[in-house]
């Protein structure tokens, strides 16, 4: 395949290369006339272990040469990727003005042809830069618009400096976000020496990965860190027991509770990271990253609060009443918070949740229920026709087959806020025909 690399700098020279070496013919293409210069004679822009070698190799086989010319680049190629630099101001806003620049001087270059070709944004940006910047950059430079012969896709990188060269070879994924199934073909074409799995999305799920990615990065190091100080007051072996704790694959280290839901709640999460914070507090700790994360939690809460009474609609039915489904346990769970909040403000609320109607009855937590929530347990409903009947707004607090029967059967009067955002099984929202959907708030039940 004949590839085009816009921009020669730590993204495209490590492409550039690699896609040389996987047998494309490679012209890269850059404003700055000494990386130009640099890759054509074989020596590489930036200092990458392995890079310079494999740069004298792939120019010396005359698989890869650079241009300074975006003509002279595209005369032959179909295909090209954009690696461009996309800086950041101090208030974090991008600068895209590079974007821009490369699109329109492609749609110039485009303006005459009909042969197909495909744009490929590589540089990390935001959701909507595709649309906003790119495309609109390109229609700019060819003086219309392009039509069905240009195609553009998203392909984000996931290499880390130092060990570029093995993560380009081996990513976790190699992740396209374009619309048209063909444009798909042609990146995993690109692409086929790339021992990963091919993931093919939405444009702006492409564009946000790469931030989900980096922001746990920076999570997961600071967490680590403040753990570690922590520890060291507390006199324990901080590499120790974080050795420990990473061998938990099924919980610590995995896909748990990494999907987006409603608030956190239970016996052991709030009150186990109060006692954390606490400790760190008493030993003269900074833990802001840990001290935030109860307050975030109940900032979901909040806000699910909040938009349930922005619908103005006195009644309200609740699908979930517990932490989470399967369970009777109502200590601290969100559902009661948000449900107390609802009857302070003047809402008329019924509840459907069979395992806490049976708590009620003969369960262990037949006490809690009695003394510390007689309020709520009283607006208990026995069905999911007795809820809807009442409801004219339907809260699903947990993914359960009582949340998924209530969504089956809402009718077109209901507006539903589904706080499990999508995880309920069963016929979504759109499909029950609904007359209103509220977005859902935020975080996952977990204990």
């Amino acid at each position: 395949m004949r590839v085009n690399v816009f921009g020669l700098g730590y993204v495209g020279s490590v492409t550039a290369a690699c896609l040389a070496k996987a047998g494309h013919e490679v012209i890269g293409v850059d404003i700055d006339e000494e990386k130009v210069a640099m890759v054509n004679s074989g020596a590489s822009p930036v200092v990458e272990p392995g890079l310079g070698p494999l740069l004298g190799e792939v120019v010396a086989a005359r698989r890869l040469r650079a241009t300074i010319s975006t003509p002279e680049a595209l005369r032959k190629a179909t295909i090209g990727l954009i690696c461009v630099g996309t800086p950041g101001r101090a208030s974090g806003q991008l600068r895209v003005d590079a974007l821009e620049r490369v699109g329109q001087e492609i749609g110039r270059a485009l303006a005459a042809r009909e042969e197909p070709y495909t744009v490929v944004l590589r540089s990390t940006v935001l959701p909507g830069t595709t649309e906003r910047v790119l495309v609109p950059a390109l229609s700019a430079g060819a003086g219309r618009e392009l039509g069905p012969a240009l195609r553009v896709a998203v392909n984000p990188e996931f290499m880390r400096e130092g060990s570029a060269l093995r993560d380009f070879a081996r990513p976790p994924f190699t992740l396209v976000g374009c619309v048209e199934p063909g444009t798909a073909a042609v990146l995993r074409s690109l692409y086929a020496e790339v021992e990963a799995p091919f993931v093919h999305t939405a444009v702006t799920t492409a564009e946000v990965v790469k931030y989900l990615s980096n922001a746990f990065h920076a999570l997961k190091v600071c967490f680590a860190n403040e753990i570690g100080d922590v520890c060291a007051a507390l006199g324990v072996d901080a590499q120790e027991a974080m050795r420990i704790f990473l061998m938990d694959r099924k919980l610590n280290v995995s896909e748990a509770y990494l999907r987006p839901g409603f608030a956190f709640g239970g016996s052991c999460l709030p009150k186990d990271l109060r006692a954390l914070v606490y400790a760190a507090r008493a030993a003269d700790v900074s833990a802001p990253l840990l001290s935030a994360i109860l307050p975030s939690n109940e900032g979901q809460i909040r806000q699910a609060a909040e938009a349930v009474l922005a619908m103005r609609r006195r009644r309200i039915g609740v699908v979930g009443l517990a932490f989470k489904p399967g369970t009777d346990d109502l200590r601290e769970s969100p559902m009661v918070t948000l449900v107390e909040t609802l009857i302070g403000k003047g809402c008329d609320v019924r509840i459907l949740d069979r395992s806490v109607a049976v708590a009620r009855l003969r369960g262990a937590n037949r006490h809690y229920i009695e003394e510390e929530i007689p309020h709520i347990a009283s607006l208990l409903c026995e069905s999911v026709e007795t809820l809807l009947a009442h409801a004219e707004v339907l809260v699903v607090g947990n993914a359960s087959d009582e949340a998924a029967r209530a969504l089956a059967a809402a009718g077109p009067h209901h507006v539903v806020m589904d706080l499990t955002r999508g995880a309920t099984p069963g016929r979504s929202v759109a499909e029950a025909g609904l007359s209103e959907r509220v977005p859902p708030r935020h975080a996952e039940h977990a204990g």
